[in-house]
């Protein structure tokens, strides 16, 4: 476990003093965690989601990303809505945060009822120059278990931007691809109950996804953001019943912001051999998020 480290302190616009080497004494850090998987809590999951969802032997896919919500006091909290970082995670030099990816290794299934246990170790910090700014890339390594073993493993990557790094429309260093029409699989009606129902279920308070004003004249997004769990559970789900099986691996990464408002839609985008590729994609046919599930 960790040594002593300095309390949380509150990055604002602009502050970039601190040294990237003092932040890799956060690498290595663990953090353990317990939550209990309740019926109202799946229920409330469903009735957000359905009938976008495919359910095997245990809960409903993506559900574990609605476990272990930071309950910090409003105190703790910084300007953007979310936990302040420098205390279990590093205060990095950045206000805007999102995540960027991950990777989810499903070992075996979740239950109603099950008490999980989640290992979280910090396992990489890069910094990088992206089209409109420095980046910074925080990679989190979870370990899901119950009294029956471990159920996940996962890589979670979250992507740290400058308030005036440019257009938060951009696509984090990355150029989103604009693709040909194929046939749309899920219809998903991207509105402010939605975004607020998911917020809920995750006891998150970033602003970005029901504060329009900050979002808009803040953070530089032309609208309220759809998260980005969000996505990939719609991805995630897509691909499995594409399948009709739970896959034993799933990897996702943002590509651009989306937006909410408009419709979204979730689509196949190649299916080939043991593996399925699928992207969610704005009213524009920009690919917002794109994941890949293996069998």
């Amino acid at each position: 476990m960790s040594s002593a480290f300095p309390g949380p302190i509150e990055v604002g616009l602009g502050m970039t003093n601190i040294d990237h080497h003092d932040l890799t004494a956060w690498l290595g850090k663990q953090q353990e965690e317990e939550d209990v998987i309740t019926a109202r809590m799946a229920d409330a999951f469903r009735a957000t989601f359905d009938p976008h969802l495919w359910r095997g032997d245990g809960v409903w896919l993506g559900l574990h990303w609605c476990l272990f919500a930071p309950a910090e006091p409003m105190a703790a909290l910084g300007r953007d809505g979310h936990p302040k970082t420098g205390g279990w995670l590093p205060p990095i030099p950045l206000p805007r945060r999102m995540w960027a990816g991950g990777r989810v290794e499903f070992l075996g299934d979740l239950q109603v009822g099950d008490r999980v246990r989640r290992e979280t170790t910090i396992a990489g910090l890069d910094k990088k120059q992206g089209r409109t700014g420095p980046l910074y890339f925080l990679a989190l390594d979870h370990v899901l278990s119950t009294s029956r073993g471990i159920a996940i493993r996962e890589r979670q990557d979250i992507v740290y931007r400058d308030f005036d790094s440019g257009g938060a429309s951009a696509s984090n260093g990355v150029e989103a691809a604009v693709a040909e029409p194929v046939d749309v699989l899920w219809t998903i009606e991207s509105s402010e109950p939605l975004l607020f129902r998911y917020s809920a279920l995750m006891f998150n308070a970033h602003r970005i996804h029901y504060d329009l004003p900050y979002a808009t004249q803040v953070e530089g997004y032309p609208g309220l953001v759809v998260q980005g769990p969000l996505q990939a559970t719609l991805i995630l789900n897509r691909c499995a019943r594409d399948r009709g099986q739970r896959p034993s691996v799933f990897a996702y990464r943002g590509v651009s912001p989306l937006i909410a408002g408009p419709d979204f839609t979730v689509e196949i985008d190649a299916a080939e051999g043991e593996g399925v590729t699928c992207v969610t994609r704005n009213s524009q046919r920009r690919i917002c998020m794109k994941g890949q599930a293996c069998w």
